[in-house]
């Protein structure tokens, strides 16, 4: 005769909701790691693209912004800023020039955004009957194809 507790200790014990294993095999996070991964891979270059772009769409912004500022500066002078002038005379009154009417920037004169001078000079090579203006862009390497100007349009 078999009683009902000498059943139970043969049968195998059932396992509780409370102990269920808790935690990650390594398997599973390696997996993880490699999705993360995959996804970090196609997704960062676009970004650093973008930035990029903005970088460059903020360049021939401030170039604009710099061209206005010296025509009203001719303007006001009869002359273009000289070379030795710099586009300081755009917030500095250069010496000996009373028609000056500055400053033509509401800020500070700004570095381009890679944190290099605007390059200014009068008479222009490209603009003969003016003056150019550029940044050498995101190299920092003057006459490369990623310069940007103001007798490109880029």
């Amino acid at each position: 005769m078999t009683t009902r507790s000498s059943i139970r200790s043969f049968a195998r014990p059932v396992a509780r909701p409370s102990q269920a294993r808790a935690g990650f095999t390594l398997v599973e996070l390696l997996l993880v790691l490699v999705i993360l991964a995959v996804l970090a891979a196609v997704i960062l270059p676009r970004f650093t693209k973008r930035s990029e772009q903005s970088r460059i769409t903020a360049a021939t912004t401030d170039i604009a912004s710099l061209d206005t500022a010296i025509d009203l500066f001719e303007v006001d002078t009869g002359r273009y800023p000289t070379t030795q002038e710099g586009l300081r005379a755009l917030v500095e009154q250069p010496a000996n020039l009373p028609a000056w009417k500055g400053p033509y920037l509401k800020r500070t004169l700004p570095n381009d955004p890679w944190g290099n001078a605007y390059i200014y000079r009068q008479p222009g090579q490209h603009n003969t009957d003016g003056y150019d203006l550029s940044s050498n862009g995101p190299n920092g390497q003057e006459g490369d194809t990623d310069d940007i100007s103001n007798w490109t349009g880029k």
